[in-house]
């Protein structure tokens, strides 16, 4: 895991040309085995009923059944990273745009026709050698999954590996879209029109980078005052924010460097690795503060935990903490403390903040709805792309494009995991607030509690069984729309 971790860090940080997998698994075969996948199937059937061995044993199953796929999936994956690392966008007009930085490009360009030109040219060229690359990936892995016979279905295996029942969850989803619909139709044409000068009818996906962009405030969130701002308040709060070293910040441009921030784990929890390339703006600040609470979360683990506990697990328990922090970009005495946001400004960028929550809530639930179908298997594959763009495009009025249907989606399920995440932060924070008072973010007695009764304990909890645990409450979206609501004023 350490050796993988590495090469996916080397390779997305723009340090090598692609990930060199293929070796890796070749040398560690017997781990991943056939034998050793029945070898956990049998604990995990012999384990008694909630038995810590169980969950255990449960960890284990989902990982030997995810590098079943990974193994074999290698070589795919290994094409796919130096793919995204080289690849060019050639523009009509014959200019050539770095891939990885294209969205970028539109999220800060502000003439809406070189916006659409810049993602029309996009598209093109992931239709063409992306997308398959993509679609075939999806195929064989539902395929090696279902293959296992674990379940019935994929759907089936995920559910008895995660403890998540993806149809109660859709249900959520889709009630979530209903009760937010009314706020969603009254702020977007206020946003668009203001904003980027356009109907929201006429509003693209791309149209949706620049909106949420929020370039009006860039004044106010100083690229060259970020780091230290927000190491000064994880400092208040009772944590070293670099972990005695443990954590290490690469937050400059560089060729080949992937767009989409991330947080790599190398060595749980002595290397671990904050990667960032800068887009502008409060779009880095929040970026920074969601990877720095993986970070930390990664980094403060306790280093006796046992393997499954420190590598493995509900990922939404990490999300849950990633969005904690930047989370705290949504707190008024936050901004006025640590940003250059000035009194007049502050209401703006919080209704401007609440927008921006409730449409990626809306996005996230209906990838969760598409995913569904895209792994289910009763829909077919040429389909999908028509399905994932009226579904998309229903949830956010944002037009999508056909080309992103197998893109724009993170394996096995990792919107299940953003989406109880958020569910879980809400809960999180209700309990600091509690504890801690309103600033708990600034209190001394915060940190250390947040690092030995959440950080400490990796990820051996399901993240409503963390809820119960913290704050005694079942995960939900009701906190999540109180909030929304208030900042929308």
């Amino acid at each position: 895991m350490e050796e993988i971790s590495r090469e996916y860090y080397l390779a997305h940080s723009g340090q090598k040309a692609t990930a060199e997998l293929q070796p890796i698994y070749a040398r560690h075969a017997a781990i991943l085995g056939p034998d050793a996948l029945e070898l956990t199937l049998e604990m995990f059937r012999g384990a008694p009923e909630g038995s810590e061995e169980q969950r255990s044993a449960r960890l284990l199953l989902d990982w030997q059944t995810e590098s079943q796929s990974s193994r074999q999936l290698a070589p795919l994956d290994e094409r796919e990273i130096a793919w995204e690392g080289s690849a060019i966008v050639r523009l009509d007009d014959g200019r050539e745009i770095e891939y990885e930085t294209m969205s970028i490009e539109m999220a800060n360009g502000t003439d809406r026709n070189e916006r659409h030109a810049m993602e029309a040219a996009r598209a093109k060229l992931v239709e063409q050698e992306l997308a398959p690359l993509r679609r075939e990936r999806f195929q064989r892995e539902r395929d090696i999954t279902e293959q296992l016979g674990l379940a019935s279905n994929y759907n089936a295996t995920f559910e008895l590996l995660s403890g998540v029942s993806l149809e109660a969850l859709k249900a959520e989803c889709e009630q979530f879209l209903r009760d937010t619909q009314a706020m969603w139709n009254e702020v977007l044409p206020e946003f668009s029109k203001r904003i980027l000068g356009a109907d929201a009818k006429d509003l693209t996906r791309a149209d949706a980078l620049a909106l949420f962009r929020a370039r009006e405030f860039d004044e106010f969130f100083q690229p060259n005052e970020m780091e230290s701002s927000i190491r000064k308040q994880v400092h208040e709060m009772g944590i070293d924010p670099l972990a005695s070293g443990r954590i290490t910040l690469d937050t400059g441009d560089r060729p080949g460097k992937r767009s989409r921030a991330f947080c790599s784990p190398v060595r749980v929890p002595r290397e671990v690795y904050l990667v960032l390339r800068p887009h502008g703006g409060q779009t880095d600040w929040n970026t920074f503060l969601h990877e720095l609470g993986h970070a930390l979360h990664f980094a403060y683990m306790r280093p006796d935990l046992p393997f499954e506990y420190r590598w493995l697990g509900d990922n939404s328990i990490t999300e849950g903490y990633a969005m904690l922090f930047d989370h705290l970009m949504e707190s008024p005495r936050w901004l006025k403390r640590y940003t250059e946001l000035t009194a007049a400004a502050l209401p703006k960028f919080i209704r401007s903040s609440g927008f921006e929550e409730l449409h990626f809530l809306r996005r996230y639930a209906a990838k969760l709805i598409y995913e569904i179908d895209l792994y289910g298997g009763n829909v077919p594959w040429d389909s999908l792309p028509d399905l994932y763009v009226d579904v998309m495009t229903s949830a956010t009025s944002f037009r999508y494009n056909r080309a992103d249907a197998f893109v724009d989606v993170d394996p096995r399920y990792y919107a299940v995991r953003y989406l109880r995440a958020w569910q879980l932060q809400a809960l999180i924070t209700e309990t600091l607030v509690e504890r801690y008072d309103e600033d708990w973010w600034r209190n001394p007695r915060a940190g250390p509690w947040v690092c030995a009764a959440l950080f400490g304990e990796g990820q051996r909890e399901l993240a409503h069984e963390q809820a119960q645990r913290v704050a005694g409450k079942p995960l939900s979206f009701a906190p999540l729309v109180r909030a929304v609501e208030r900042m929308l004023g």
